[in-house]
């Protein structure tokens, strides 16, 4: 009878190994990619509860009359939902809404062509240190647009959702040791962004635009995968954005600049 052959001790424990890594990481290690936080709600910049709004502060809203010259400097400012956070960031602020001071998806090419739209003198944004802590209407944004001089101010933000979905390959997500891309994540952004009047808060304008990204992902490259998927799902959102900013902005001027 032929002798069995002894399994060399380190192939062993290589073995034990391999099939423990992968229980860990099919078992017990699932997608939890944190989805950042929501857009802001650009309604929750007005100062009053529209609920609670009489005929006679309806009146005042519709009284109100842009007064900005033209050639105008624009202010501009993100804003998102309080407390939101990233992988990238974190914004500043509390109260109804937090703003992000730092760019994210953002490029100087697209404030350039901001500052390039007819009857535009300058862009310039908002900062941090012009903020208060506190953010409960577009007041307080206004009166910090009014410290830097600008005569509008350009207020947007993204609402990214998420929706993660897995994809069983059996056995050989254990052999591969998750390697095999077994996620799917969806990912959706609106882009939205409303033009006030910095002195009287006239509202000239609101724009909005949409785009959608898809990510496959590993279990070891999921969270930087995703996260690369919502940056370029944030980024086309908001270059159609400027698109649909730029008709409107022609629009805007022909009413109101040339009066």
């Amino acid at each position: 009878m032929k002798k069995k052959e002894a399994i060399n001790p380190d192939f062993r424990c290589f073995l034990y190994f391999v099939f423990f890594l992968g229980a860990v990481v099919f078992s017990g290690c699932g997608m939890r990619y944190v989805t950042p936080g929501a857009g802001a709600e650009l309604s929750a910049l007005a100062e009053t509860d529209l609920s609670q709004l009489t005929d006679t502060d309806i009146q005042e809203i519709l009284d109100r009359k842009p007064i900005s010259p033209f050639p105008a400097i624009m202010g501009y400012v993100r804003l998102q939902s309080s407390g939101y956070r990233s992988y990238s960031y974190q914004s500043y602020g509390r109260g109804r809404y937090s703003v992000v001071p730092t760019r994210d998806i953002e490029t100087d090419e697209d404030f350039k062509k901001l500052a390039n739209l007819p009857m535009i003198s300058d862009v310039v944004p908002l900062g941090r240190a012009l903020i208060p802590q506190n953010l409960n209407s577009h007041k307080q944004l206004r009166i910090s647009a009014a410290q830097l001089h600008a005569d509008l101010l350009l207020v947007y933000t993204l609402d990214t959702v998420f929706r993660i979905k897995d994809h069983d390959i059996g056995p050989l997500g254990i052999i591969t040791l998750g390697f095999l891309p077994n996620h799917e994540a969806r990912i959706t952004t609106t882009a939205s962004a409303v033009l006030f009047d910095v002195r009287t808060a006239y509202v000239y304008g609101l724009v909005e635009a949409t785009e959608y990204e898809k990510q496959i992902a590993s279990a070891w490259t999921a969270y930087k995968a995703v996260e690369d998927a919502r940056k370029r799902a944030e980024r086309k959102a908001f270059e159609k954005l400027l698109d649909e900013f730029t008709i409107t902005w022609k629009n805007i001027v022909e009413k109101y600049a040339k009066r």
